[in-house]
């Protein structure tokens, strides 16, 4: 008989419910957990053995969509999920970010959570629950865990903070926001925003941090019922003999090394200064305290400084941000493109449009099925100096390029104003801190190279921070990769001059008050303003037009029982079109469709003839078409794409017509009116209501007109009034 425990709480005007004991028996720790129809399963298990040679916790989040979780086969050729989508990599992440700080640093045995999505009711976003799902297994494991924390989201929909709102009303909100904390303090933000000021985003924070006390608490109760004994953390110490040892041989040539400018230069001196340190000690001492002991001075010097001094490692203030240069145009058959350098960094970023066909179709458990605007992050190894195996795009890579196109997305034009594929590529030609806000920057310039007319310029800046011992601590702005590294905090924020786009807030400490957070945010924001002026001047608004070598997109609006007749049997009408013409087109089931080529006129060409294809017949409108077939009593004309009418032999020309064949011929192009459709649909035309219509022009030469008209026309034959009986007499000239 298997025993479970179930806790529950309402969150948002719905239960949360953490049931474990069910499933998953022999992982050390394992819970399920439900909002709403969604369902997560999380396990967590530990190595029996640290492993050795490493300087960080070996944690690892496995977050696994199961597309049966929302009633949906896999698509291509096998039907099973293979790798992770860029949503499941992303939820990985921001499981494992704010659970990272809270486990304790000296700890060396695989970690491994997985997280196991069983039911997806499309309203209720799973990844909440993995970040929930993951901390209520770690509580109840063996594993010491500096936890619970929780984790909500906050929308801002008609001037009022939502907690958790549906994926629904997600798309209404001008903020979508993540908060996870722990009892005391907030561990990790991320967010994205339209033009979102810094106090509502503030008030969302705390908002969100209230409301996940709620659920720390029902974690306590869960623990206390069912946790098992933790082990005892494991503490990391540098050892006090090998300081005394290296210290008269650092104190002095430590702080020369970190005064270098230039980054490779500066870890060149202390690589070099480290490698004297292990050959002269490696002796007396292990070599991996010597490094750990080299690594706790070099934090001392750069946090010292900070903290006491205000002084960093390339004499900035701490709100001065490094030298900022712009290009754009670079390259010359591109679409767009644009290079960004602040200091040592700097990122070249590509535009490409297409048509909507080449949108990315999604096979995940979200709502959205394609997805129009895609930004791509690329990481070489030559960015950072170093030799190694290029591959496919890690998780690193797959946030930040994730997090560029948040914060770019809400300046947008909208897809039925600009019927584009929008593709960004930013290639990290050199990093030293923040390329994922340096890429921020680049992309803007390069959509607005492009000429895509976006609702304004976008600027990121990454914030830092220094953490004392009696509570003192300095913010800054725009950190460098080594003030990143010894630092506290990496504090992401992209936005317009009107308000934020996108937020990232990674920390390294047990957690951190929304008091910082609020004068980071207006220290960023200032920063942001000072970043967009320089961009301004490279380029202050898109480009009037679209590169000449991007496709011209049309849109037109057919009447969707249409649809069927411009696609045709198989598909053979659109395909003819398409051959016909050199375009691409696209139909949606809503009558939308979009025609696109870099050839104008093979655009229009294109247009005429779908809109030849879906345009009703009018009595009285004027056409021009082609004799399909000739009768006794007349002939009949295609008018439209498909659509024939008759000309009856007596409404041929304005004289008594003996043979239909004396007028026309097959395949002559004439013009027509309607002049009647009767109840069947037929369709009635008239060559002389033509004639009669330009005699009432004033001035017209109707005969000149008729003879250019029809070709046809004999030419030694002219019109003479009508006899008595009503018919036209010939006579020769």
């Amino acid at each position: 008989m298997i025993s479970s425990n179930s806790f529950e709480r309402e969150v948002g005007g719905r239960r949360l419910i953490v049931d474990t004991g069910k499933l998953a028996g022999q992982a050390s720790g394992a819970v399920t957990i439900r909002y709403g129809d969604t369902v997560v399963l999380v396990t967590v298990c530990t190595g029996d053995e640290p492993r050795q040679g490493i300087d960080f916790v070996p944690l690892t989040v496995d977050y696994e969509e199961r597309l049966y979780a929302a009633g949906k086969i896999p698509g291509g050729f096998i039907r099973r999920e293979g790798r992770p989508t860029q949503e499941a990599t992303l939820a990985s992440r921001l499981t494992d970010r704010p659970l990272r700080p809270l486990l304790p640093k000296g700890w060396r045995n695989e970690i491994q959570l997985v997280i196991t999505v069983l039911s997806a009711d499309q309203e209720n976003d799973p990844d909440i629950l993995a970040v929930i799902g993951s901390s209520a297994a770690l509580s109840i494991s063996q594993i010491p865990f500096d936890g619970p924390v929780s984790a909500v989201h906050v929308g801002y929909i008609n001037g009022e903070l939502i907690l958790n709102p549906t994926l629904v009303q997600l798309g209404n909100s001008q903020l979508d926001l993540v908060v996870v904390s722990t009892k005391q303090a907030i561990v990790m933000v991320e967010a994205g925003a339209k033009e979102v000021s810094e106090d509502i985003v503030l008030q969302a924070i705390e908002f969100g941090h209230q409301a996940n006390q709620g659920i720390i608490e029902l974690q306590e109760q869960l623990q206390q019922a069912c946790g098992r004994p933790k082990v005892e953390a494991p503490v990391s110490e540098v050892n006090p003999e090998v300081m005394t040892a290296i210290s008269p041989m650092v104190d002095g040539r430590l702080a020369q090394a970190l005064s270098q400018p230039e980054k490779l230069q500066r870890e060149q001196a202390l690589s070099n200064l480290k490698s004297e340190l292990v050959e002269s000690l490696g002796e007396s001492f292990p070599e991996e305290d010597i490094i750990a002991a080299f690594e706790t001075k070099v934090r001392a010097e750069i946090r010292g400084n900070l903290l006491d001094k205000a002084k960093r490692i390339d004499g900035r203030g701490l709100t001065d941000i490094r030298p900022i240069s712009c290009e754009i145009g670079l390259l010359p058959r591109t679409h767009g493109s644009a290079l960004f350098t602040r200091g040592q960094t700097q990122v070249l970023t590509i535009t490409t449009l297409g048509s909507t066909r080449k949108e990315q179709p999604l096979d995940g458990l979200g709502l959205e099925e394609t997805k129009r605007f895609i930004h791509h992050y690329n990481f070489p190894p030559f960015s950072s100096g170093e030799v190694k195996r290029i591959g496919t795009p890690g998780r690193r890579e797959i946030g930040h390029g994730a997090l560029v196109e948040r914060a770019i997305a809400p300046v947008l034009p909208k897809d039925e104003d600009f019927p584009y594929t929008i593709r960004l590529v930013s290639e990290i030609l050199s990093s030293s801190g923040s390329t994922s806000m340096a890429s921020v920057c680049a992309s803007s310039l390069s959509l607005m190279d492009a000429g895509i007319p976006t609702k304004a310029a976008v600027a990121g800046v990454a914030m830092g921070l220094v953490t004392g011992e009696k509570g003192n601590y300095a913010i800054l702005t725009d950190i460098e990769g080594i003030e990143d590294a010894y630092g506290d905090m990496d504090f992401k924020v992209a936005g317009t001059a009107k308000g934020i786009t996108a937020i990232q807030l990674d920390i390294k400490l047990k957690g951190i008050s929304t008091e910082i957070l609020g004068k980071a945010l207006n220290q960023a924001r200032q920063a942001r303003l000072s970043i967009l002026e320089t961009m301004q001047q490279t380029i202050s608004s898109s480009r009037p037009e679209i590169s000449r070598y991007a496709p011209r997109m049309h849109k037109i609006m057919i009447n969707p029982d249409k649809i069927g007749a411009v696609i045709g049997t198989g598909g053979k009408t659109i395909r003819a079109i398409a051959s016909e013409t050199k375009t691409t087109i696209d139909v949606d089931n809503d009558g939308t469709v979009v025609i696109g080529s870099p050839d104008e006129e093979a655009a229009r060409r294109a247009i005429e003839i779908i809109e030849g294809l879906t345009k009703e017949v009018e009595v009285g409108g004027t056409y021009t078409g082609k004799v399909t077939r000739l009768l006794n009593f007349g002939a009949m004309v295609e008018i439209l794409p498909g659509k024939e009418g008759l000309v009856h032999i007596s409404e041929l020309a304005e004289y008594r017509v003996a043979k239909v064949e004396d007028i026309v011929k097959l395949g002559d192009e004439v013009t027509v009116k309607v002049i009647n459709i009767d109840e069947l649909g037929r369709v009635n035309l008239s060559r002389r209501a033509v004639f009669e219509k330009l005699s009432q022009v004033p001035g017209a030469k109707v005969n000149d007109s008729l003879s250019k008209d029809y070709p046809f026309k004999k030419q030694h034959e002219v019109r003479s009034p009508r006899n008595k009986q009503g018919y036209y007499n010939k006579r020769p000239r």
